[in-house]
């Protein structure tokens, strides 16, 4: 792929919600390139450079895909409570198991509003997550 059509994928695997820019696009494609990541395919046309993925990279792209398959849900929410200096208290391990319970519930819901759209559906979660927000803010 060249880099004008990684991002034509990736504005059309986004429903053209983002639209990385080509200064950010190209220089990615050339640290690719230079860390033996992909090489330069030989039968590009003129002005054109298209690249594939070397053994390295697809190696590269599957362990990336398994420390985020690990990680599931925990983009959702951000990393939470991972550093605690000294021991942590009882009451703490329970709210972080209920913060991970919570992690993976929005991560799971996530999944059911884009696979299954409504309106009511979103509005009556923002309004849980505002009480959330609200709530937890307070106790900040």
């Amino acid at each position: 792929m060249s880099g004008s059509e990684i991002i034509s994928e990736i504005e059309d695997n986004t429903s053209m919600r983002w639209k990385p820019s080509p200064g950010s696009v190209y220089p990615l494609l050339s640290w690719l390139l230079d860390s033996g990541y992909t090489r330069e395919l030989q039968d590009s046309e003129a002005g054109v450079r298209r690249y594939e993925l070397t053994e390295e990279g697809k190696k590269f792209l599957e362990e990336d895909k398994q420390r985020r398959d690990q990680s599931k849900g925990a983009r959702f929410f951000g990393q939470q409570f991972e550093e605690w200096d000294g021991p942590m208290p009882e009451e703490a391990r329970e709210l972080v198991d209920s913060w991970r319970k919570m992690r993976r519930a929005g991560y799971a819901f996530r999944r059911k509003l884009r696979d299954d759209y409504s309106d009511q559906l979103a509005a009556e979660a923002r309004k849980i997550v505002d009480d959330f927000v609200d709530k937890i803010s307070r106790l900040s």
